[in-house]
């Protein structure tokens, strides 16, 4: 999730008037263990998954919908659950996103169903878009004007791209320990605990006046989202020309074309246009919704692969990712602080797309016969290699250039994208890989063995089609994206982070000088989170 400094009601003030240096570094680690819980469970589900399969028996047709009904859920409300903190303060909607996250966790690791699952994993997202925007803008108001700000994000980033890491590898011991139901149940330990401390600790600072919400906005931008996924996601289950999936499909053009016209005709639009019109802004969305499209399938498809076709156990399959986490932190870092001032994101996005592509083309090589260090790891390694090209620049790009007053807007606006193109991807590539399996098997009804050479068949058709999706992602690159843009909207002089989430604390007014200020904006991706600074020309207030 990203957001702004200046978020929320209360105007920002030197964070030493806000709250004392212990203050301060109690609320970091507060909100470092709220991070945690949501960067575990990103990847904590992936791992268990296949045993989730197993114990309540769905078709490996339905599985996606275990990932896509959170992320759904999550990139859908991201806006909103930003706006709610912003009307009713940050502590007690961080509160509520916590006990919400937990419930919902409680929930699915009780789940006797499939549906009940899925229930939980989407009530999971809609309360983590509370919980993401309502922590980062409790760290950046908790910071601001700190000389501490920056080892702080330091100290958050790394949180959360130890948490990464340490999700794979947790899902793999709880899976394997105890059950795939504590993936879930691990949310509530962490949960209420740090809800105990936040009630102590946090101080709420609601707006003087609240601002309206755009309740046909969020209609229209929910129901177009959702309607969209589930159109790609019946397609699999039924078929593309099935009655449910186009109407679905035709209902989400129909919602988001509405969408775009009731926000430009709103007075307090729910995302300003003008947002998204901008060419290396709508260049930068582009790049993460395709990127995210394309990796979201790596780490579904090749969990499957690992474990039932290499048969490696729950907890090797999560320390085999951890090549692709490291080389996802070590290239995004070099990009931010040593390349993008001085090649504008356009070079390095599309150089990111070019290795995403050649990795899904050596995915496609995957046989019966196939090994995780000659086939799998160059993959991962490549495809980490990519994703920190892209992620770092598109995400600078896609938060600098703008009002402080809109930051937050942007940056939720990049979460989003990621996101719901996680979704969509993930629902399409499925689609993709359950017929090309199906076809294959039949095709070859009665050889031995045939049910995992056709599980292989539809792995390496997906990867195909998701080369295909980051030959796209280069192409637009090329043409959207501009050149190394002016000092308005090029990457900041520093970075504040490359893994973070959020924290909160009082606020008080901003210094009225007219020397230019600096915004922390902080961005997720489905690894990683980054920090970056966006420098505008002058102090802005909120109301």
């Amino acid at each position: 999730m990203a957001s702004g400094e200046r978020i929320g009601g209360a105007p920002l003030t030197d964070a030493g008037s806000s709250a004392s240096g212990d203050r301060r570094w109690a609320v970091l680690a507060l909100l470092g263990v709220a991070q945690l819980m949501v960067v575990l469970d990103a990847t904590i589900v992936n791992i268990a998954l296949p045993s989730a399969q197993r114990s309540l028996g769905f078709s490996t047709d339905s599985r996606q919908w275990v990932v896509t009904a959170y992320a759904l859920a999550f990139g859908s409300l991201l806006l909103l659950g930003g706006k709610l903190g912003d009307l009713f303060g940050r502590k007690w909607t961080f509160i509520a996103g916590l006990i919400g996250f937990a419930t919902a966790s409680a929930i699915g690791g009780l789940a006797q169903s499939f549906a009940m699952l899925v229930a939980a994993r989407a009530l999971q997202g809609a309360f983590g878009a509370l919980l993401a925007p309502s922590a980062l803008s409790l760290l950046t108001v908790t910071f601001a004007g700190s000389p501490d700000r920056a080892k702080a994000f330091g100290i958050f980033g790394a949180i959360a791209g130890g948490g990464a890491s340490v999700g794979l590898v947790l899902g793999g011991v709880l899976t394997q320990t105890l059950s795939w139901r504590w993936c879930l149940y691990v949310n509530v330990l962490i949960a209420l605990p740090t809800v105990l401390v936040a009630l102590r600790l946090l101080q709420n600072h609601p707006p003087e006046r609240r601002a309206r919400i755009d309740a046909p906005g969020v209609l229209l931008a929910c129901g177009g989202l959702f309607a969209l996924v589930y159109g790609f996601s019946n397609a699999e289950t039924h078929s593309w020309t099935a009655p449910l999936t186009i109407v679905s499909l035709a209902a989400s053009a129909v919602l988001l074309v509405a969408f775009v016209l009731v926000e430009r005709s709103r007075a307090d639009p729910l995302l300003p246009l003008h947002i998204v019109r901008d060419r290396a802004r709508g260049g930068a969305y582009l790049s993460i919704l395709l990127a995210g499209a394309g990796l979201f399938a790596v780490f579904l498809f090749l969990t499957y692969y690992m474990q039932e076709n290499l048969g490696f156990s729950p907890i090797k399959t999560g320390l085999s990712f951890l090549p692709l986490t490291a080389a996802l932190v070590v290239t995004s870092t070099t990009v931010q602080t040593k390349l993008l001032y001085r090649t504008g994101a356009k070079p390095l996005v599309a150089v990111g797309m070019a290795l995403g592509l050649i990795a899904m083309l050596l995915l496609t090589r995957l046989s019966p016969g196939a090994s995780y260090a000659g086939h799998v790891l160059p993959a991962l390694l490549i495809t980490g290699l990519g994703a920190g090209c892209i992620f770092a620049p598109a995400f600078s790009t896609a938060t600098l250039g703008i009002e402080g007053s809109e930051a937050g807007v942007a940056s939720a606006m990049v979460n989003t994208s990621q996101q719901v193109g996680g979704s969509v991807g993930t629902a399409l590539l499925s689609t993709i890989f359950a017929s090309a399996t199906a076809s294959y098997d039949s095709s070859h009804a009665g050889t031995p063995g045939i049910g995992d050479v056709a599980a292989i068949h539809g792995y390496t058709v997906a990867f195909a089609w998701a080369a295909g999706i980051f030959a796209l992602g280069l192409l637009l690159a090329l043409l959207v994206l501009p050149s190394k843009r002016g000092s308005t909207s090029s990457v900041p002089e520093q970075a504040v982070g490359q893994r973070t989430t959020s924290a909160s604390a009082p606020a008080a007014p901003a210094p009225a000088a007219a020397a230019p200020v600096a915004t922390a904006i902080l961005v997720t991706g489905p690894c990683c989170h980054f920090g970056v600074t966006m420098h505008a020309d002058s102090p802005r207030s909120r109301a």
